[in-house]
């Protein structure tokens, strides 16, 4: 779209679930690490993030906005589409009366706002969204001391509830898995009844298990007693890795969630070389736990902003 100045704007839209296929075939086009880079991931948090998508001359350009600030992703295509695409971008925004600041970006495309001609980018890593990379053998088997705390964890579990069952994500299962994230979530807002996270959180979780088929994803649960103390899924990411987008236990049931990680990897992705276990957004017990996993990798991630002349 000519916007009047001789320069070509973008029209976006609103992410659906008839994208999948389209976001597949740009995400699968080349080797993206950063675990938002599929369409599960950004179906999942389309509405509090107003994420919305347009496709122009084979690229892929998607925005987000979060607390009245508008945020570029890194659009998708090939390498050479990439200088015009940022160009595209800073029209947009400049239409737009808002500043340009690009979200989630990866190494690659770091590179192209720093070659980029036109232009000045500030560009920072962005520690707290840097994807948590592990080794799938490592976390199916457990090994050696880095791991024993966690094997001792999976171990009491498996003594103290020897009738325990892993079960692949049914129709059966999801039911049973939205009876039990229902109470875990009716927990949390008792004891955190002002955060707005929480309820996004349960719709995601929600929408993705009543759609579950339709977005041909992995799943898994821990059944107790009758009763699913845990689950999770994810879907394979890149040639070699497979992310995990949710990972749900009862934390009264020790050793629940060290088994329903282990379990996942080692029924459904076993022949991925690495696990991406997503970010800890800062938090500090997450980092905490994540970082006692033992990654192989930080994924790296960076915001970059226009800078003014």
């Amino acid at each position: 779209m000519d916007n009047g100045n001789g320069l070509i704007t973008i029209e976006f839209r609103d992410l659906t679930k008839e994208d999948k296929p389209l976001l597949d075939s740009f995400y699968r086009s080349g080797y993206y690490e950063n675990s938002h880079f599929n369409f599960t991931n950004l179906y999942m948090w389309r509405k509090p993030y107003k994420i919305k998508l347009a496709v122009e001359d084979e690229v892929l350009y998607m925005t987000s906005e979060w607390d009245g600030r508008l945020m570029a992703l890194q659009p998708i295509g090939a390498a050479e589409k990439m200088p015009g695409a940022v160009t595209k971008f800073i029209a947009y925004f400049k239409e737009a009366g808002r500043p340009l600041y690009f979200s989630g970006i990866e190494h690659s495309f770091a590179e192209v706002l720093r070659s980029y001609g036109d232009a000045e980018f500030d560009i920072q890593p962005d520690r707290d969204n840097f994807d948590y990379l592990y080794s799938s053998e490592s976390l199916i088997k457990l090994a050696g001391r880095k791991y024993h705390s966690k094997k001792n964890h999976l171990n009491a579990f498996r003594k103290m509830y020897p009738q325990a069952e892993y079960l692949p994500i049914t129709e059966e299962i999801i039911t049973l898995c939205k009876l039990e994230l229902n109470g875990w979530y009716k927990q949390r807002l008792q004891n955190e009844p002002d955060d707005p996270f929480i309820g996004y959180e349960r719709e995601a979780i929600i929408e993705v298990l009543n759609n579950f088929r339709d977005f041909d994803i992995k799943g898994g649960a821990i059944r107790l007693d009758g009763r699913i103390v845990a689950f999770t899924f994810g879907e394979q990411l890149n040639a070699d890795t497979a992310v995990i987008h949710v990972e749900k236990a009862d934390p009264e049931v020790r050793g629940a969630y060290p088994a329903i990680n282990q379990g996942f990897v080692e029924h459904e992705w076993s022949h991925m070389t690495y696990i991406n276990r997503e970010e800890d957004m800062g938090l500090e017990g997450l980092r905490k736990a994540k970082e006692s996993y033992k990654p192989v990798k930080l994924v790296e991630k960076f915001y970059a902003t226009l800078k003014e002349k």
